[in-house]
């Protein structure tokens, strides 16, 4: 069974004037494969930093990280990033899009871009251009575009935070199905109580910075999940108690 492990990990800024500034501090968790885990904490707390040193684009300042036992320090093609900007290339339609990242390391093969804008029912948009899509539509593009290599894992740093709350919650359906019919496995960053409920497994709850792992609160609620089921607010009552304090106390700390 895959898994990414982070086991007691550090990681240090050089400021200005070579001061230096902890994102996170001694931080642990374990993701196994076919999980859905939400990171929650309040701003600042190290929780997109966390994501970078575990897609291998920035280094751990202590502690280790590992994809199926092997410790990551350059970026591994058995974990991708999604974020917050779709960040597609404007001079590109879906199709090209999509495809950018096998041209890039000559895999490119028309039919698996193909059988990924039809799993994604993105088909119809292929000859479209970005500026021609909805805010919605363009994380849906950057979605397929990291699915299309088959990665073990999916890293998302608050891929809906900028999409109004209409087409978020059509994203996160979007995102319930993709993670079903791929069998991914997605380590997912938000500061959305809710949507943490909505769609994780699992809630890593992270301390105000420098980052810590405070507690990991399995959902035990059945798919489809109602944000009005009383059930779902119980959990939303014991994750806003932890980002209350951390906030205030990041507040106090500053």
């Amino acid at each position: 069974m895959s898994s990414l492990v982070v086991e007691r990990v550090s990681k240090t800024w050089r400021g200005a004037k070579g001061l230096s500034v902890e994102a996170i501090r001694d931080a642990s968790l374990r993701v196994s494969s076919g999980e859905f885990v939400a990171i929650l904490g309040p701003s600042g707390c190290g929780k997109s930093t966390l994501l970078e040193l575990c897609a291998g684009l920035e280094r751990v300042s202590g502690g280790f990280i590992s994809i199926d036992g092997e410790e990551v320090r350059n970026p591994n093609p058995k974990a991708v990033m999604v974020f917050q900007e779709h960040s597609l290339f404007p001079w590109l339609d879906v199709e090209s899009n999509v495809g950018f990242g096998l041209k890039m390391r000559g895999t490119r093969n028309p039919n698996q871009v193909k059988e990924i804008l039809e799993r994604v029912k993105l088909v119809k948009f292929a000859r479209h251009y970005p500026h021609q899509l909805s805010g919605g539509m363009k994380q849906r593009v950057a979605i397929a575009r990291a699915l299309v290599g088959s990665p073990e894992f999916m890293l998302m740093d608050e891929p809906f935070a900028a999409l109004d709350f209409q087409t978020r919650v059509l994203m996160q359906q979007f995102l319930l199905e993709v993670w079903a019919g791929f069998k991914s496995t997605i380590l997912f960053v938000t500061h959305q109580i809710d949507e943490a409920v909505l769609l994780a497994d699992r809630v890593v709850v992270m301390s105000a910075a420098p980052g810590r792992v405070l507690e990991e609160i399995a959902i035990a609620l059945p798919r489809p999940r109602s944000m009005t089921d009383p059930q779902f607010n119980a959990y939303r009552v014991r994750l806003t108690s932890h980002m209350e304090r951390e906030v205030m106390h990041g507040a106090e700390v500053q």
